[in-house]
């Protein structure tokens, strides 16, 4: 039996949160696989998310399918809008969710990763953010625009730049698009759609010149709906997830596993020669080109 072993590898996930989204979902099947798992978490969330899981509220989310309960062997606050600390204004550093976080800058995340653990294997892109998400494009401001893409692909570059030099030759960097990126998801809005379309381009060009820098691959996951906090705040992400399992090929709705799993093949050395590769997870949601069942806009009125 061939099986995915990513024993003596180490991982940075970009973007946990919480147990709900792709980013514990990935890392509890990275870890289950061997991995040692390291995380950065949203600033303003790290308090939230840190008194959680030391309060037991993630206890059954941490459980693996062979028994294991996911382990993160460091936390980190990351706050992938802001370089340096020179990057951050003034309102954001007085904020109450920030004024007593130290080393949250992506430079800082990086140069602590490196102290504390020297090198990664692997790198795991789970950050989106759109603040006007729900508005049309055609009504999203400049500055709504810009915040999706500085968020939400922009990032990607940047943590790369820095943590590029962390990265073992033959090692894997991952992000996570949708198929907004290049087909119409009407309410996906606020610029996100541009974002991912952005963040898919990227990875081509990053795969080409990480590969030929620093010797690691860049792929992309393009994932089919799923409830993540992030989702949620779209406004309709049950029914996404419900359009999609009248339409797609495979009428069920997506697993964290299934992500997870996809990303670990992906992260390992089974994956040893795929790079700049979209890969979807989506019950085969992208390749239909016609509703043939019910349509969005019957599933919103119902």
């Amino acid at each position: 039996m061939l099986n995915i072993n990513l024993k003596g590898k180490r991982a940075f996930i970009a973007g946990v949160a919480d147990d709900q989204g792709y980013g514990w979902a990935i890392a509890k099947t990275l870890y289950e696989a061997g991995a040692e798992v390291i995380i950065g978490t949203w600033t303003p969330l790290l308090k939230i998310f840190k008194t959680s899981l030391e309060n037991g509220k993630f206890e059954a989310s941490r459980a693996t399918p062979s028994g294991k309960m996911l382990e993160f062997a460091a936390i980190y606050p990351l706050d992938a809008t802001f370089e340096t600390p020179d990057d951050v204004p003034e309102m954001i550093r007085e904020n109450k969710r920030y004024k007593d976080v130290e080393g949250y800058t992506i430079t800082e995340v990086a140069e602590k990763v490196k102290n504390d653990f020297g090198t990664i294997d692997i790198f795991i892109h789970s950050l989106a953010n759109g603040p006007e998400v729900q508005k049309p494009l055609l009504e999203v401001s400049r500055q709504g625009y810009l915040a999706a893409v500085s968020s939400s692909s922009y990032s990607f570059i940047s943590l790369l730049q820095h943590f590029g030099p962390l990265m073992k030759e033959g090692g894997s960097a991952l992000n996570l698009s949708y198929l907004a990126a290049d087909q119409v998801i009407p309410g996906y809005g606020g610029g996100m759609s541009s974002s991912k379309a952005a963040l898919e381009s990227d990875t081509k060009t990053l795969a080409w010149e990480a590969g030929r820098k620093w010797g690691f691959r860049v792929n992309c996951l393009s994932a089919g709906p799923y409830r993540s906090r992030a989702a949620k705040a779209i406004g309709f992400i049950d029914h996404m997830i419900e359009y999609s399992k009248e339409n797609a090929p495979l009428q069920k709705e997506i697993t964290g596993a299934e992500i997870g799993n996809a990303a670990a093949f992906l992260s390992s050395d089974l994956a040893s020669a795929i790079t700049g590769t979209i890969l979807f997870v989506d019950n085969g949601m992208n390749i239909m080109g016609v509703a043939m069942q019910k349509s969005l806009k019957d599933i919103q009125s119902q």
